[in-house]
């Protein structure tokens, strides 16, 4: 077997695995190696060769490398839990800003209890367990888990085509992993875990940091958004894919469908509700990462707005970009177009204040082609019942309004936040939600495939953590624009899409992780989705414009 690394190429008479052959490179990395990309698909270093390949080494630098660092914490706490607390059930609840909230199934956990936990987290990363991989057939699964009375990996003897179960195992710990996880416990040898509300956090670096604990922020709104959505979805009985599954199968999916809605309604009357009770607004400012939803929230706002007699008006930040020539450039040369200097902050605030002074002024359009702003007398004045509503990635810094007082401003942050898990281990990500509604979106309306919107998903995040992230706890309201039931809608019309990217493309590494994730989904038809639903941004058919 030939194996290709970087630039030279070894080869092989046995089967050996990543971590044996590339041994030398693996103990020079400048941050420790996690994983691998073995011929385009994610692996673990335990991973045996018996093919020609092509390997790239993942560090916890990266955003894969994060994300298994990630997998394998949770796996390490679930060993710990089940030695500390034989008797107790553990659940991974959502993630906070490089923490994963965790809590005690019916019981408030102690800072004596999670101290505990902790030293014995520390104490299975210091021995630097082997994780091992072991293939059961469904005969064998079936046994195991009716002789040791659990749930995990049902889901996987849910899927008929699925002749085989993978398990990791740890000395005589077991739990199964819907993505990739280390071969080892100790790589993960940073962490924390901290007392938050009735549970705890566990707390590991971020990819831009991966050797440091970041300081801890508190995020109370955005875990407020959170609990309530996940609280609510478990008294429809659907905090996991299992059971959204089988609301599938017994045919009640539609009731959810319907209740999920009208959760969306009810709250977007409210936020409209505190704007109309605030005399004193005059510009509704809303942010949020890519594929969140902001146009169909923004015009479904504006209906509950006029309810309560306010008139929406909109302005396009995108008209206000300073001439090209004096737009920014990235370390690369490249113009940035998402830094808040891309914008001509002056003159933007100048016609602010002229708005909510009563004062006419021409807007300008921005001229993509030439690089420049253009006056085509298009004039506009604000009447006593209109509000402003501007949506961009900067609305809620304030230094993109800077003139206008705070009293005036009312700040909505939005993001599909889902609560939904796989299992009580293994939580699916908000990213990887807003991924699979882009690739749709981006087919559909954009003409792009998916390789394209996955190669260009890490600049996309990118500015997302630079832009909006840091100022999400300065929103006034967060609304979570996720749908229990929209990955089972998205399913169909999304996995022919990733099964396009072909092996031997480096897309084709994300492509497959994701099918990995969605194939566990029971298919629901989309006529089932309401027209006015936010998902219909991605699907098309819906009743708003775009």
């Amino acid at each position: 077997m030939k194996i290709q690394y970087k630039d030279k190429v070894i080869e092989l008479k046995e089967r050996l695995t990543i971590q044996e052959v590339l041994k030398e490179e693996i103990e020079k990395s400048k941050h420790p190696v996690i994983g691998a990309i073995f011929n385009n698909q994610y692996v673990n270093l335990g991973y045996k060769i018996d093919q020609d390949a092509e390997i790239k080494l993942i560090d916890i630098s990266s955003k894969e490398g994060s994300r298994i660092y990630r997998t394998t914490i949770i796996y390490i706490l679930g060993k710990a839990f089940a030695k500390v607390f034989p008797d107790k059930k553990m659940i991974v609840n959502y993630q906070l800003t490089n923490s994963m909230f965790c809590e005690m199934e019916g019981k408030i956990i102690t800072k004596e209890e999670i101290h505990e936990l902790s030293e014995e987290m520390k104490k299975i990363v210091e021995k630097n367990l082997p994780i091992k991989q072991v293939v059961m057939t469904r005969e064998e699964a079936e046994e195991f888990y009716k002789k040791n009375d659990s749930s995990k990996g049902r889901l996987q003897l849910n899927l008929p085509n699925n002749p085989y179960i993978f398990m990791y195992y740890c000395e005589d710990y077991y739990n199964y992993c819907y993505g990739t996880i280390a071969n080892r416990t100790g790589v993960t040898n940073i962490f924390e875990l901290a007392k938050y509300e009735d549970g705890f956090l566990v707390r590991y670096p971020s990819s831009n940091n991966p050797e440091k604990l970041p300081k801890l922020v508190q995020t109370k709104k955005l875990a407020w958004a959170l609990n309530e959505y996940d609280d609510i979805h478990k008294i429809l009985n659907v905090n996991n894919v299992y059971k959204l599954n089988n609301a599938v199968e017994e045919n009640t999916i539609k009731d959810i469908i319907m209740l999920d809605e009208a959760l969306h309604e009810k709250k977007i009357a409210n936020i409209a509700d505190k704007i109309a009770k605030n005399r004193n607004v005059k510009m509704i400012l809303i942010a949020g990462p890519s594929s969140s939803g902001k146009t169909t929230f923004a015009q479904r706002l504006g209906i509950q707005l006029r309810i309560n007699r306010i008139k929406p008006v909109t302005i396009s930040v995108d008209n206000y970009f300073v001439e090209r020539k004096d737009n920014p450039k990235d370390e690369n040369g490249n113009y940035d177009f998402e830094c808040i200097e891309a914008i001509d902050l002056k003159l933007f605030n100048d016609h602010l204040t002229k708005l909510l002074n009563g004062e006419e002024v021409e807007m300008p359009e921005f001229n993509f082609h030439t690089g420049m702003k253009e006056y085509k007398g298009k004039k506009m004045r604000l009447k006593s019942d209109e509000v402003l509503v501007i949506e961009g990635i900067h609305c809620l810094n304030d230094k993109l309004t800077s003139k206008i007082s705070k009293e005036q401003k009312y700040k909505i942050y939005i993001s599909a936040l889902t609560v939904l898990n796989m299992d009580r281990y293994n939580r699916i990500s908000t990213t990887d939600t807003r991924l699979v509604r882009r690739i749709v979106r981006d087919y559909k309306f954009r003409g792009y495939d998916a390789k394209h919107t996955i190669s260009n998903w890490h600049s996309v995040n990118e500015g997302e953590e630079k832009n909006i992230f840091p100022f999400q706890e300065e929103a006034n309201s967060i609304f979570n624009t996720s749908l229990i039931y929209e990955l089972g809608v998205l399913k169909g019309f999304v996995m022919p899409l990733l099964e396009e990217i072909r092996q031997e493309e480096p897309e084709y590494a994300e492509a497959k992780r994701l099918i990995n994730m969605l194939k566990y989904f029971e298919t629901i038809p989309p006529e089932y989705v309401p027209t006015n639903s936010l998902l219909k941004e991605f699907l098309g058919g819906g009743s708003f414009k775009y």
